[in-house]
């Protein structure tokens, strides 16, 4: 995954950051991505398939509440990731 080399290069140059900081934001994105995939079959899920995707919802909204805190730390809002995932969806 990209984000575990942002966690190793913490300390890296600033040039650096920067890079970092689009690989954290694509991390988020894709993150809150699946975590809403991961809602939208757990609608649909039946039998056995309904604990499994609690445990997804679960697990996918710790690592989503983790990279927030990561982005707030380095300095990012909320509202910024946002407005890039506006961008990228207009894109598509």
């Amino acid at each position: 995954m990209v984000y575990e080399k942002y966690v190793k290069d913490d300390t890296s140059f600033p040039r650096k950051s920067k890079i970092l900081h689009s690989d954290l934001i694509r991390c988020i994105i894709e993150t809150r991505e699946d975590l809403v995939n991961a809602n939208k079959n757990f609608e649909f899920a039946e039998g056995e398939l309904i604990d499994y995707y609690l445990y997804q919802i679960k697990a996918t909204q710790s690592k989503y509440d983790y990279l927030l805190k990561k982005a707030k730390k380095v300095g990012l809002l909320v509202s910024m990731i946002d407005e890039i995932q506006i961008r990228k969806d207009e894109v598509s």
